[in-house]
């Protein structure tokens, strides 16, 4: 394969096409696995295969919804091929891969990680960016009638799921709060 050279007009553009969207799309494959280390390891070589075919890429148009595609199934591959080490380390106690985050934050990547793949995939291409359905099923290889069923499936669960997360945790600081209050009065 022929290299480039550093200063090419190829390489500001690629890296300016990085500094974009980098960020944003290990933020979205960090949604769809609940893994960052993975995400951040799937992103990158995403990118590195989009380097490798750079003037093709922007020959046929936007590069990123081929490198989120490459990213998402790199990290699907992974998850899966993985998938039964990291259920015996998460039943050990596994220690967060992200992080400090919100309550709010940590209960929805612990819904998004119960939905089926399909699932989660849809709602993060769908709702956290906000992609159009037609898309979202270009981007999965799916149609766009199994994507919408694939939503309406998964905002179900999620609804359940989020509001019985924010019962127990209102519950778990009420009690809190009321029991530092009795040991403090």
């Amino acid at each position: 394969m022929a290299t480039r050279s550093e200063g090419s007009a190829d390489s500001a553009e690629f890296d300016a096409f990085y500094a974009a969207t980098a960020k944003r799309l290990v933020a979205t494959v960090y949604a769809m696995t609940g893994d960052l280390a993975e995400a951040e390891d799937a992103v990158q070589e995403a990118y590195v295969r989009a380097w490798q075919r750079w003037e093709r890429l922007t020959g046929e148009g936007d590069p990123l919804p081929w490198v989120r595609t490459v990213a998402s199934r790199l990290a699907i591959s992974t998850w899966r091929r993985t998938r039964n080490r990291l259920l015996a380390h998460l039943r050990h106690g596994a220690v967060s891969d992200a992080p400090e985050l919100s309550p709010d934050r940590v209960a929805l990547v612990a819904a998004l990680r119960q939905l089926p793949l399909q699932q989660r995939q849809a709602v993060v291409l769908h709702h956290l960016l906000d992609l159009p359905v037609e898309q979202v099923a270009r981007e999965t290889g799916s149609s766009s009638g199994a994507v919408r069923t694939r939503l309406s499936r998964a905002r179900k669960v999620l609804g359940e799921r989020l509001s019985d997360s924010l019962t127990h945790t209102s519950t778990h600081t009420s009690a809190h709060t009321a029991e530092g209050a009795a040991s403090h009065g």
